[in-house]
């Protein structure tokens, strides 16, 4: 049956292959058919790689003027997830990547320690430098065992910067602690009934196994973090972009020593033998995390990476709507057809298919689904909103942010990294050639605003269609080829638009 569902689609695409038409977003509509789903009731559950998971199907895009630490966290809290952008050092981008691991935590295996003999400025630098959002830090005395805990608390009360953290933090003995196997659930009831907001716990020799926050447990206890996309320890997911060769080997590594859940090797020309060589010796050094390839545009290309070890594939040369690769380079597919046939192409061997670009509404989501992506990549319909990175600013058209393709001449000037993106990382800066452009957007307010209605397009689209899961909707997926009369009918017309909801 699964089968069956499938050739109607397949039949849909051979039909424009035979006739050499390769088709995007705006040239096709889903048709949609008897349901007995409610747009409430479907499960957005989805994959961005082969044990990445993704509770709704959208992921923003590894651009440095979208995705940050504060972008990822929204994203994740949000089911979705965020690709921290690679023009940064190996440095910044790792700490980026802390911020979203320790932003959340059912437990915190690993927590952020300090020494005695630090002093609290120290401590207050480290704190800023790293971008931590919390302020509780175990103290290790000399041997190494837990000596106490300085808290915020601790801090207002430091009479000077000067002071040791032994001198200002709460000493062990007025700790409540517990032991390594304390379940969640045990140590919310502890620390609720001692009154207290954190929860060291060790072993017999006094040493530090992990810890819990209070904030943290309430959430969980709650119910609050059911959508949140988290690992196993209850941290957000986070991914992040690496580019190719050696030094981007070591960048991969202290991103995974980060906390890193999937790494992205970020490229316009994915299938490329610089491409191929980093990603198989990624998998040769059995990291504990996928890796996603991209971008490439064809079949022949997914396939190709699928088999040299890819664990997700990126789909989209040239659709974003600051890319000019199209226009400068003259190649690239339109992305419908690109979807779906990257998607036939891996059929069976595991790998998710990301459709990155070109969605411009939440009926492109819908469609990028049904042509066989697992999720979307977004950067445009992202830009706009408080957790991207960039200060708002005022225009005659109003308030706005800065947008711009890491192909953009702006971007290539300030970062090695996006050079190399584009295969220009020895080019001169006087020489670059440009694959995209430097824009602003109108400013959205939150992000969660945004996914609110791209999920509610989604759920529409699906309900329509009568497919209760994303994988039914892949199945399920037949299409209309648009005319431009049948584009514009499409759209408001004949009126004055007084209200548009986007």
């Amino acid at each position: 049956m699964k089968r069956k569902k499938q050739m109607i689609k397949d039949a849909f695409f051979r039909a424009m292959h035979r006739a050499r038409l390769a088709l995007t977003f705006d040239d096709v509509r889903l048709k949609s058919g008897y349901s007995e789903v409610a747009p409430v009731d479907v499960s957005l559950l989805s994959r961005f790689s082969r044990s990445i998971k993704l509770n709704i199907p959208i992921v923003s895009a590894a651009m440095d003027t979208v995705t940050k630490a504060p972008m990822a966290i929204a994203m994740a809290k949000l089911g979705g997830m965020g690709v921290i952008h690679k023009a940064l050092t190996p440095t910044e981008q790792a700490t980026e990547v802390r911020r979203v691991k320790t932003h959340l935590n059912c437990i915190i295996e690993h927590p952020t320690c300090v020494q005695h003999k630090d002093t609290v400025g120290q401590i207050r630098s480290r704190r800023q430098e790293e971008g931590f959002s919390f302020h509780s830090f175990p103290v290790l005395d000399g041997a190494g065992k837990l000596a106490g805990l300085i808290t915020k608390n601790d801090f207002d009360l430091s009479v000077s910067d000067n002071e040791t953290a032994k001198v200002a933090m709460t000493p062990f003995a007025d700790l409540v602690t517990a032991s390594p196997g304390t379940n969640p659930k045990e140590a919310y009831d502890l620390l609720r009934k001692k009154r207290k907001k954190v929860l060291p716990l060790i072993d017999q020799n006094h040493r530090l196994s992990g810890m819990y926050v209070l904030s943290d447990l309430r959430r969980l206890m709650s119910g609050e973090t059911t959508l949140f996309n988290t690992d196993r320890s209850g941290h957000l997911i986070v991914g992040a972009a690496i580019g190719t060769g050696k030094d981007e080997i070591e960048r991969a590594l202290m991103l995974v020593e980060a906390g890193c859940d999937v790494l992205v090797i970020d490229t316009a020309h994915g299938d490329s033998k610089n491409v191929c060589d980093t990603l198989r010796e990624l998998k040769r050094l059995h990291l504990k995390c996928d890796i996603v390839v991209g971008n490439i545009s064809e079949g022949a290309s997914a396939k190709r990476l699928a088999i040299a070890g890819a664990d997700g594939i990126k789909v989209g040369q040239g659709p974003g709507s600051i890319c000019t690769t199209r226009k400068i380079a003259g190649i690239g597919c339109p992305q419908a057809t690109a979807v779906y046939n990257c998607s036939l192409a891996v059929r069976g061997l595991n790998v998710p298919i990301i459709a990155d670009g070109g969605i411009r509404n939440s009926g492109d989501i819908t469609i990028a689904i049904g042509a066989g992506a697992h999720c979307v990549m977004l950067g445009r319909m992202l830009a706009g909103t408080t957790e991207t990175p960039g200060e708002i600013k005022d225009t005659k058209q109003g308030q706005v942010k800065i947008y711009r393709g890491m192909g953009s001449l702006a971007a290539m000037q300030a970062s090695k990294a996006a050079r190399e993106r584009y295969r220009q990382g020895d080019v001169s800066k006087d020489k670059l050639v440009a694959e995209g452009v430097e824009s602003v957007v109108l400013y959205q307010g939150d992000v969660k605003k945004v996914i609110f209605k791209q999920v509610g397009g989604l759920r529409s689209g699906m309900g329509y269609v009568g497919a209760a899961t994303i994988e039914e909707l892949q199945e399920k997926a037949d299409f209309h080829r648009m005319s431009p009369a049948g584009l514009n009918e499409s759209n408001p017309h004949d009126v004055i638009v007084i209200e548009d909801p986007r």
